[in-house]
C-alpha cells in the first residue's frame, strides 16, 4: 500500500499556526494536534520547536 501525502511541505497559514498554538496550551497530544491540523507529526514538532512551544507527553 503505497502512501501519498496531499499536503507534502505545504507552507505554514497564519490560522493554522493559532490552532496549533491553542491546542498546545490545552495540553493536548502530540498525536492529537497533528490529526487536527492534518498535518505530520514532524511537521508539528518542528514547527512548535521553532515557535518555542511545548507539547505534552503522553502519561
Amino acid at each position: 500500500m503505497k502512501q501519498t501525502f496531499e499536503r507534502h511541505r505545504q507552507p505554514w497559514r497564519p490560522d493554522e499556526v493559532q490552532k496549533l498554538h491553542t491546542l498546545a496550551a490545552k495540553g493536548m497530544a502530540l498525536k492529537a494536534i497533528a490529526k487536527a491540523l492534518t498535518r505530520s507529526e514532524e511537521s508539528v514538532r518542528e514547527r512548535a520547536r521553532q515557535d518555542g512551544l511545548t507539547i505534552a507527553r503522553l502519561r
